[in-house]
């Protein structure tokens, strides 16, 4: 784990231990545990329907209502968040466009919104952590952290611009939140957190311990995302050289092979899940790749390397299986922690799983169906999953946090339309700051370039997609010409012919197949003159 989120989440230790009263969060018995195949009455439609709903209104429902800002957690009174507050605008334009609310209340929420963050405290143009939520005054997330918060407003302003781009109205109502977020993200003053002389992007200021918190946000983290709206201003930009030197400079090259998946970045497998989810919720990792690394395939491999240890790898005391898997930042019995495979006491967290959809999303959905199938009753709640569980410990953390529920309504969602992720990145703002950054659109080599088997069994397990009833699976064509694609039994018996024709050069095609095929073995034949690509599959 990188300095400063191990950091940032001690202080959260303190406040977390005092929100996770005892009384609430023991489980009653040992059957919140599944047996090995946990049943859900729902079909998988209704189940994301039902998580992403649920999710939503937390920030919907339990916002507060002075301001429409996210509390930072249930019980939390007015203490609000700006990061979570962030993910809950996300979470909004989803609800708008799952239809749990009408896009006019959402917009006079949003107008709300933004005339409390124009008023609210900022230092440099960047908001605190924590704020009042009726009165808009600072609450110090520790003694010296009483002033800026670079990540924590990156969060939010990603929000705003993902919102910006979605209600795109002629109407005068939507016309006004435009121009309210188009004031409020220009006033953010990145450069002035970049201004002490060595290129580095720091992530604290306070009015009156200065920069004594001393931590650049450097390394594989949460905080790719505040370095992309650093570099997109058009008023305060950093210049490229304080992404090279901060963020790439240390701690962000580190090549391991874990679990048999290859990493090229990052902490010892990966860190907490949600260094996978945070900056990634309106950021596309599918047309992301530099020098160092393809953002999709490390976020992947990430994924599968958390579930794998999970489920191989730790004691078999935790309880963990296919079915019940997930580390990453919550709520533990004796507090909070950023948990992972090398910080493991046995608390799993719902949203590990559930907002790692886009990448795993038969594994994802094994966990959903667990949680509204025989977990239900312990884990289920107003908002959705509750925070955490810990079998050795017999404990089930009953608050609900901004942070956790805001990427399962989003993630979700870019699994199964891709909207948030359409909304941000292709913004022309965003694509010029990826390029300054060195980060361009792939050269995909022909295959099936975004899907990565599971090592131990060598196959691609495929959920049918719940919204469309058929598999769908990404191919990729680097040249142009004659393209066989077919679906095979493992003995070569062709099933379907998905392909027999001229193909573009350097694309990716989503293909939907399969709708009348069994569940079982298959394999996908890519073929053309020169090549025969194989992907063993099981079709779920």
């Amino acid at each position: 784990m990188t300095k400063p989120t191990f950091y940032i989440f001690c202080l959260l230790f303190a406040w977390a231990t005092l929100a996770c009263k005892e009384d609430k969060n023991e489980a009653d018995d040992t059957s919140l545990y599944p047996p090995e195949n946990p049943v859900s009455t729902a079909s998988d439609r209704e189940l994301l329907n039902k998580v992403q709903e649920s999710a939503f209104k937390y920030f919907w429902e339990y916002a507060l209502p002075a301001s429409g800002m996210a509390r930072e957690r249930t019980n939390s009174g007015e203490t609000v968040t700006s990061g979570g507050t962030g993910f809950g605008v996300q979470a909004i334009i989803v609800g708008v466009h799952r239809k749990f609310i009408t896009r006019q209340e959402a917009t006079e929420r949003l107008l709300k919104l933004c005339n409390f963050l124009a008023s609210a405290d900022r230092f440099h143009g960047v908001w605190p952590h924590w704020l009042n939520g009726s009165n808009g005054k600072v609450i110090p997330f520790s003694p010296k952290d009483n002033g800026g918060d670079v990540i924590e407003t990156a969060f939010l302003v990603n929000g705003l611009l993902t919102a910006q781009a979605y209600f795109n109205g002629p109407d005068a109502k939507e016309t006004e939140l435009r121009n309210k977020i188009t004031q409020l993200w220009e006033t953010v003053e990145w450069d002035w957190y970049a201004s002490r002389g060595d290129n580095k992007l720091y992530w604290h200021w306070s009015p009156t311990y200065g920069w004594e918190m001393n931590m650049p946000i450097q390394g594989w983290n949460e905080g790719l995302i505040a370095y992309v709206l650093a570099l997109a201003s058009p008023t305060h930009a950093i210049s490229p050289a304080v992404y090279q030197t901060s963020w790439t400079g240390s701690g962000f090259r580190s090549t391991q092979t874990l679990e048999g998946y290859k990493l090229e970045i990052g902490p010892p497998y990966g860190g907490p899940l949600f260094f996978a989810h945070y900056s990634f919720l309106s950021l596309d990792p599918r047309q992301m790749q530099d020098q160092y690394v393809n953002y999709w395939q490390h976020n992947v491999k990430h994924t599968l390397i958390n579930r794998s240890y999970s489920i191989y790898l730790a004691p078999k005391a935790y309880g963990y299986s296919e079915h019940l898997w997930g580390l990453t930042a919550s709520d533990e019995p004796n507090g909070y922690s950023a948990h992972s495979p090398t910080n493991d006491n046995g608390t799993v967290t719902p949203t590990a799983a559930l907002s790692s959809f886009p990448y795993t999303p038969y594994y994802s959905m094994q966990v959903l169906r667990n949680l509204y199938g025989n977990l239900s009753s312990q884990m289920i709640g107003t908002y959705g999953p509750y925070d955490a569980y810990n079998k050795p410990q017999n404990w089930v953390g009953k608050d609900y946090l901004a942070i956790d529920q805001g990427p399962i309504v989003a993630m979700i969602e870019n699994y199964r339309s891709g909207l948030l992720w359409k909304l941000f990145t292709d913004l022309p703002e965003i694509q010029a700051a990826l390029v300054k950054a060195g980060i361009q659109k792939p050269e995909y080599e022909t295959g099936f370039y975004l899907a990565i088997p599971e090592v131990r069994t060598g196959q691609y397990d495929l959920l049918k997609h719940p919204d469309v009833e058929t598999y769908q699976i990404d191919v990729a064509l680097k040249n142009a010409g004659t393209v066989t694609l077919t679906v095979e039994k493992p003995d070569g018996t062709v099933m379907e012919t998905l392909w027999n024709q001229e193909a573009k050069a350097n694309g990716l095609y989503q293909v939907n197949f399969g709708a009348g095929l069994s569940p079982g073995a298959y394999k996908l034949k890519l073929t053309n003159t020169t090549l025969n690509k194989e992907l063993p599959v099981y079709l779920r």
